[in-house]
């Protein structure tokens, strides 16, 4: 199966694919939100925005609420491709209602391609990480955040770091290791 830029670090085996799907499974049942308003919308993408300008990072940021974008922003040396990157790996975490990174992991453990196992166009879905769906306490999923331009483990990480963030929640017992 192919990467968009490799696994960011992540050790390669069955036992680092299980644990790091393990986590990410803790991070959803973490990471819900009491709603989703434009204002919650703006301030997410916001803190995503000055934190990645903070760092450096070259990385396209979108937020949907139900089809409806509430954020969007491509930073220095973000490129075109990277939106095509955030509207492929949005399908995924829309269709599943699981981070996109989840999905790559799960298909890498079967051995398999989003279009082998669910017959879904590659050149519409990716499963790779950096679209996380939000979910509605009481509610369930209601939209998703996505950031695309750095190595997919990383795009996932931020992205779980922005949630922590704006839910005052610590990640560090939750989050993938670099």
């Amino acid at each position: 199966m192919a990467d968009q830029a490799g696994t960011g670090g992540a050790a390669s085996g069955v036992s680092s694919v299980v644990r790091d799907l393990e986590l990410i499974a803790r991070q959803e049942g973490d990471l819900v939100l009491p709603g989703l308003t434009e204002d919650d919308a703006w301030e997410l993408g916001c803190w995503l925005r000055r934190t990645a300008a903070d760092s450096g990072h070259p990385i396209a940021i979108d937020i949907r609420r139900g089809g409806q974008t509430l954020f969007s922003a491509c930073l220095d040396g973000a490129t075109p491709d990277n939106l095509g990157w955030i509207a492929r790996k949005t399908r995924v975490a829309e269709r599943f209602h699981r981070p996109s990174y989840a999905i790559g992991l799960l298909l890498q453990q079967e051995g398999k391609t989003i279009t082998t196992r669910f017959g879904l166009p590659e050149a519409e879905y990716a499963p790779f990480g950096g679209a996380f769906p939000l979910r509605v306490r009481g509610v369930g999923v209601v939209g998703t955040i996505c950031v695309s331009g750095l190595p997919q483990r990383e795009d996932h990480r931020l992205v779980v770091e922005a949630l922590g963030a704006f839910l005052d929640v610590p990640v560090n017992g939750i989050q993938l290791q670099p």
